[in-house]
C-alpha cells in the first residue's frame, strides 16, 4: 500500500529471535579496553569478520519463541526520500485482549554495529540480533533465570526482579524500533540528533498512534537505546522533552567530558516537562562506565529524576540480549502508565 512518501508492509513474526553472537565493539586503538579508562565517545563498529554484506554471518539462535510469535504482530514501515535517509521501522506489538486496555510505547534505538548494516537489517537490530521477542515471551512467563541475562546478573538482582514480577506482572508495551542513522562519524555534535528527532516526534510517533492500540500520549511513551543509540535517544530525550515520560539509555557513547553540556541541556527540558525522568544504565566491563557513572551522578545532583544502575557484563551483543534489553522493557513497563 503506498502512501505519500512511504511505503507500508505487514509481516507476521515467523522467525525465531535473535542472531549474531558477537562483541558489539572493540576497543579503538587510542583507549585501553578497561571500563575506568576515559573512553572515546564514537563506539567501533564490530569487526569486520562479524559482519557480511547481508548481515550477521553468525547462524541465528534456534530456540523457539512461539509463544511470543503467537500472540503479538510485527509491522514494518518503509520511507523513502526522507530528510533522515533511507528509513525503517519495526513495529511490535502485543497481544492485547479485544477492547483491552491500549499500550505505552516505547522507541528503541539500536547501536553502532546495526547502523552499518542500512535501513533494512538495522532497524531489525532489536528484533533479530538483541533478542526483544525473546525477552518479551519471558518477560510474560516468570521467573526468570540467570541463562535469560546470558549469565550477566547477581543472584540479588536476579530474586529482586522476580518478587517484583509476582507482584506486578508483565504488561507489555509497543516497540518502535526506527533504523538509527550513525550520528558518531566526523564531528559528533549533540545537534546532529536534531534532523532525527524531528522525525520521531513529527512523523513517526503520531503515526503509532494513530495505526497500534497504543495508549498515544507522552506520559504514556519513553525512548531508549544502546550504545550509539543511547546516545541518541538521551539527545533526542533533551531536544524534544514534551514528546516523552522516560528517557533511558544502556552503555551510552559519551565521553565524562560531555557531562556540563548535558546536564544543561536537561535543565532547559525540565523546564517543558517537570516530570521527566532518566535512567542510566551501564555494566562492569562497558568502556562508557565512567562517563554513564559520571553524568547519571550530574544529574541527580542537579535534582533531575534520575536512577542510575550498574549491570554485570561486557559491551556486548551478549549483554544486549541478556540485561540489555530485559531491564529495558522493565523500565518502561513500569514506568508509562499513569497508574503506577
Amino acid at each position: 500500500m503506498q502512501h505519500a512518501g512511504l511505503t507500508l508492509a505487514v509481516v507476521v513474526l515467523v522467525a525465531t529471535a535473535a542472531s549474531c553472537e558477537k562483541t558489539q565493539a572493540v576497543q579503538q586503538a587510542s583507549t585501553t579496553s578497561t571500563p575506568s579508562a576515559t573512553p572515546s565517545a564514537t563506539p567501533p563498529a564490530p569487526a569486520a569478520s562479524s559482519l557480511s554484506a547481508r548481515g550477521s554471518s553468525v547462524p541465528p539462535e534456534k530456540k523457539s519463541v512461539r509463544a511470543w510469535r503467537d500472540a503479538g504482530r510485527e509491522i514494518t514501515w518503509k520511507y523513502s526520500g526522507h530528510a533522515v535517509g533511507p528509513m525503517e521501522v519495526v513495529v511490535t506489538i502485543p497481544e492485547r485482549a479485544k477492547g483491552g486496555p491500549k499500550l505505552p510505547v516505547l522507541v528503541a534505538l539500536h547501536g553502532r554495529g546495526e547502523a552499518h548494516k542500512g535501513a533494512h537489517l538495522g532497524a531489525r537490530g532489536w528484533v533479530d540480533d538483541y533478542g526483544l521477542n525473546r525477552a518479551l515471551e519471558r518477560l510474560t512467563s516468570p521467573p526468570l533465570t540467570k541463562r535469560d541475562f546470558q549469565g550477566f546478573v547477581s543472584t540479588e538482582r536476579l530474586s529482586s526482579i522476580n518478587r517484583d514480577l509476582r507482584k506486578r506482572p508483565f504488561r507489555g508495551v509497543i516497540v518502535v524500533s526506527p533504523y538509527t542513522p550513525d550520528i558518531l562519524a566526523g564531528e559528533k555534535r549533540f545537534d546532529d540528533a536534531l534532523p532525527f528527532a524531528k522525525f520521531l516526534v513529527e512523523e513517526l510517533l503520531p503515526r503509532v498512534y494513530k495505526e497500534t492500540p497504543a495508549i498515544g500520549t507522552p506520559a504514556a511513551t519513553g525512548i531508549d537505546g544502546v550504545s550509539l543509540g543511547g546516545r541518541m535517544s538521551l539527545l533526542v530525550g533533551l531536544a524534544r522533552p514534551k514528546a516523552f515520560g522516560t528517557v533511558g539509555v544502556l552503555q551510552p557513547a559519551f565521553k565524562p567530558d560531555d557531562t556540563a553540556e548535558l546536564v544543561r541541556r536537561a535543565k532547559a527540558a525540565v523546564t517543558k516537562n517537570e516530570r521527566l525522568r532518566f535512567r542510566f544504565l551501564s555494566s562492569e566491563e562497558d568502556f562508557f562506565l565512567a562517563a554513564t557513572k559520571r553524568i547519571g551522578a550530574a544529574f541527580k545532583a542537579a535534582g533531575l529524576r534520575t536512577e542510575t544502575l550498574i549491570a554485570r557484563g561486557t559491551h556486548s551483543y551478549k549483554f544486549n540480549r541478556g540485561p540489555g534489553v530485559i531491564e529495558m522493557l522493565l523500565l518502561h513497563d513500569r514506568t508509562l502508565r499513569s497508574s503506577d
